[in-house]
Order: structure tokens, then sequence, then C-alpha cells
């Protein structure tokens, strides 16, 4: 005859019992933890637009799928290990800042993966990467404005800033004066323009007379007007 203390006991003992998961098991979920972890290698590599373009994150990547789907099928192997894991985990700092938010969502998904992957939800891991490359695809086929130029003209003529304007008018449908910087005798401007005729609006503004130079500036930034 039992007493509800000892079935209360002999439950929780048979809780915290380790649960044996085979080796085809942990290979297979690794397996196909590797081959989505590289279609995202493959995926962030034509799609990032950084400036330098960083291989190993890159790779990074592959490794936190892998690393988290053999933390997930271990944590499945018994409830004590999962706890001691936690503890672990939970004593880890990361301090690199991720400044691309392309950068983050590929990170995320990474983990994701892992976790979708070593709990044997393969399928939903499947369908996660080929509706986010569709989504992500066709997001980054709208078209944005083209972002406007800055021009910066030097002039030692303090009269000749109506004169800059007019030649900036002819080939700039729209341009707005940023800042003026007038000295006794001399005359700094900023205008930020859009204008096709790059070329010709630089020509157009060094032809006015007491304009000493004059540079159009571009950036890579971009707009959603």
């Amino acid at each position: 005859m039992y007493s509800i203390r000892d079935i209360i006991k002999k439950s929780f003992l048979e809780g915290y019992s380790a649960t044996d998961i085979s080796i085809k098991t942990v290979v297979v979920s690794l397996l196909i933890t590797a081959v989505i972890a590289f279609y995202i290698f493959m995926l962030y590599r034509v799609m990032c637009r950084k400036t330098f373009y960083s291989k190993t994150f890159n790779i990074s990547l592959v490794g936190v799928a892998l690393i988290t789907a053999a933390i997930i099928v271990t944590i499945q192997s018994s409830i004590v290990v999962s706890l001691g894991m936690v503890g672990a985990l939970s004593i880890v700092r990361f301090r690199t800042a991720v400044k691309e938010p392309m950068d983050l969502m590929f990170l995320f998904w990474s983990i994701s993966t892992g976790i979708m992957c070593g709990a044997g939800f393969a399928e939903f891991a499947i369908a996660l990467a080929l509706i986010l490359t569709l989504v992500v695809v066709m997001l980054n086929l709208i078209p944005v404005a083209k972002a406007p130029l800055i021009l910066i003209v030097n002039a030692d003529n303090i009269d000749s800033e109506s004169s800059i304007l007019e030649a900036v008018r002819e080939c700039a449908p729209y341009f707005q004066v940023k800042a003026r910087n007038m000295t006794a005798d001399s005359l700094d401007m900023t205008i930020e323009v859009r204008s096709k005729q790059g070329s010709e609006l630089v020509r157009r503004v060094m032809s006015v007379e007491g304009v000493k130079g004059a540079s159009l500036l571009a950036h890579d930034g971009e707009v959603t007007f």
C-alpha cells in the first residue's frame, strides 16, 4: 500500500528519468539541420548588401544552427541535463553588437532552424525556409526612390547665391538649401538636389561668376518615397 508521499516521490523521480535517444535520431537531425543551414549560408551570400561581406559571420550561421540542434536533442534526453544546460547557458554573455537588421534576421533564422530540427519538426523548418525566402525576395524587389544628392558650392563672391540657385534650377527639378556659411568675402552653400544630370549640374554651377569650387556627393542610403 503506497502512501500519497510515496506516490508523489515516485512520480517525481520518474519525471527526471533519462530517455534514450538513438544515434540514428541524432545523426538525422543534425544532417537535416546542416542541409537547411547550408541553404541559409547560400541565401545570405546572395542577399548580403554590406560593403564588406563577412564570410566568418556566414559560417557562424551554420555553426549556430547545428549547435542549437544538438542542444535541443540533448535536452530531450533528460530533464536534469536540460536544467543543467539552462543554468550553464544563462551565464553566457555576448557583447558583439549586430548592427545590420538583415544579419539579425539570419541569425534568428539559424537559431530557429536548430530548435525545430532538434525537436523533430524538420518539416516546419523546411516550410519556414521556403516561405521566408519567397517573402524576403519579393520585399527586396519592391523599388525605392533614389536618395537625393548633396551639392557643395564654394564662392568668393557673397552676392553669387541667386546666380548659383538659378544654375541649379536649370538641371534639378527639386532642390533645397540646407546650409549657408558666409564670411566677409566668401560663401559656402550646401544644397540638396534631385537630378539625373549630375555632370551638367556641376558645370553650370562652375560657370557662375565667383564660384571657385563645386562638389556633388551621393550616398548609398534608401528612402521610402
